[in-house]
């Protein structure tokens, strides 16, 4: 089975594959993640793979309602949540138009530093925020 762990962004997606013992962390564009589905697909077919996309569109958000800052600050929350939200959605569309086996995860609150990483996986190799919450997604499954 491979394991593909997908935590989207606007500017370059935190990615993480585990197969076997082995696995990979990367941050890729759009396309970049596409390219990477579609030869995981070309290498193990459709029915080795199950991709868990994070998406953020899946707890409630309520940034509009913050009293702190001015509208600017809030419109400017709103407009990077939205944006990382639509790109959510297309990862998920994509991994249908890819015939991939593919999970919306809802993501959790709580965020892990390098150290909290390396004990929960094992992995000792720096790691930024996407790469650990993609990684997060699909280890111990």
């Amino acid at each position: 089975m491979v394991l593909v762990g997908i935590d989207p962004d606007v500017e370059k997606n935190g990615f993480a594959l585990i197969h076997n013992k082995n696995y990979e962390l990367a941050n890729l564009t759009f396309f970049e993640l596409y390219d990477k589905l579609q030869s995981l697909k070309n290498d193990f077919g459709t029915e080795k793979i199950k991709v868990f996309v994070e998406c953020g569109f899946l707890n409630k958000s309520n940034w509009h309602k913050l009293k702190k800052g001015s509208a600017s600050i809030n419109a400017n929350i709103g407009n990077r949540t939205g944006r990382n939200h639509e790109v959510a959605y297309k990862i998920v569309e994509m991994c249908e138009y890819l015939n991939l086996t593919h999970f919306k995860v809802k993501p959790t609150t709580k965020k892990r530093d390098n150290k909290d990483f390396s004990l929960i996986t094992g992995i000792k190799k720096r790691t930024n925020q996407e790469q650990r919450d993609a990684m997060l997604l699909i280890f111990g499954r």
